[in-house]
């Protein structure tokens, strides 16, 4: 597996890295969770990103991480904990920092993230937007001082509110996620040349788009039921498997490959939840980037639907799996 230097920071990371949301007892067991992340391990992946809004999943990496010799690369995040979590109260932060190290069963992290600083209404972490500051970003830098947090970094999923924290220059590493996949590039907009022009390493998360590109979903595009999802992102979807079969290539292979193509993202998150599904997306990222010809075509059927259309259901690969499961805006 091919190391490459994160951003401005001294790490060396996987291109490939394990999500930690599906590294869970609740995601899947635990025998099984462990089996993925040693399986990625032994496979040459060494970074591995938490955190505590995903279950129970420190727990579970601290657990598993503890029978592991290899040197390991961790970044878990601020946010959700405790209940009810108030991102201007210090005591807060910090609690929420030592239940993450008692959890990894570590005294440091690599990387400590503040998840979700992005969506003002959710976490309320800055007391000024233009200069971005607040408790949080306090806490942080005395625990860097301490020794306890190595870089500082940033977890969201917005296309422009990211930006402007990424602007401040206060962070080394940016974790997008959910906005940089082959149908949905909203992060190529602001968030990747902002953290760029910062120096800023570059994670990206969810190359297969909550699922919406981990499997083809040919039969639900003619569904009656699946009404809800625009007739441009069903065509959209019908030309990205005709290039699928003209070139035979898998979909989570493709999409893999698209992400590792921009030599801006440094490192991209996988939600494997088994051995089986690690050895699956390391052969993908093994296979190296895209042809020019491929990435051509792949543009061409991204500028067919170019923005995310309004009301699009978020979780959008379980939904099209379950097509009659929508309720409506707001409703699933």
């Amino acid at each position: 597996m091919k190391l490459v230097k994160l951003g401005k920071t001294d790490l060396s990371v996987s291109q490939l890295a394990m999500g930690g949301l599906f590294v869970s007892k609740v995601g899947g067991e635990f025998e099984q969770a462990k089996g993925a992340v040693k399986r990625a391990v032994e496979l040459g992946v060494n970074y591995i990103d938490t955190a505590p809004g995903y279950l129970d999943s420190e727990d579970v990496v601290g657990r598993i991480c503890e029978d592991i010799d290899a040197p390991l690369v961790i970044s878990t995040k601020i946010g959700g904990r405790p209940t009810p979590f108030e991102p201007q109260n210090r005591d807060h932060i910090r609690f929420s920092i030592d239940e993450s190290l008692r959890l990894l069963k570590r005294d440091r992290v690599d990387m400590l993230m503040i998840h979700e600083p992005d969506r003002p209404g959710q976490y309320d972490w800055w007391t000024n937007w233009q200069t971005i500051d607040g408790p949080a970003l306090e806490v942080l830098q005395e625990m860097r001082e301490e020794g306890v947090i190595d870089y500082l970094g940033l977890g969201g999923t917005t296309a422009y509110e990211m930006a402007q924290v990424i602007r401040s220059g206060k962070f080394d590493v940016v974790l997008t996620a959910f906005n940089y996949s082959l149908l949905w590039r909203e992060a190529q907009l602001e968030v990747i040349p902002a953290a760029v022009a910062q120096g800023m390493g570059i994670v990206a998360g969810s190359p297969l788009q909550q699922g919406a590109l981990a499997k083809r979903f040919d039969a639900q595009l003619d569904d009656p039921a699946m009404y809800w999802l625009s007739s441009k992102r069903k065509d959209q979807f019908r030309q990205l498997y005709a290039l699928l079969d003209e070139t035979g290539l898998s979909i989570t292979e493709i999409a893999i490959r698209f992400v590792i193509s921009n030599p801006a993202v440094h490192t991209t998150l996988m939600g494997a939840r088994s051995a089986a599904e690690v050895e699956s997306n390391v052969a993908a990222v093994e296979n190296g980037p895209l042809p020019a010809d491929i990435l051509a075509r792949l543009d061409d059927i991204y500028s067919l639907v170019p923005y995310r259309p309004f009301a699009e259901p978020f979780g959008l690969g379980w939904r099209m799996g379950n097509p009659a499961s929508y309720k409506g805006p707001g409703q699933g």
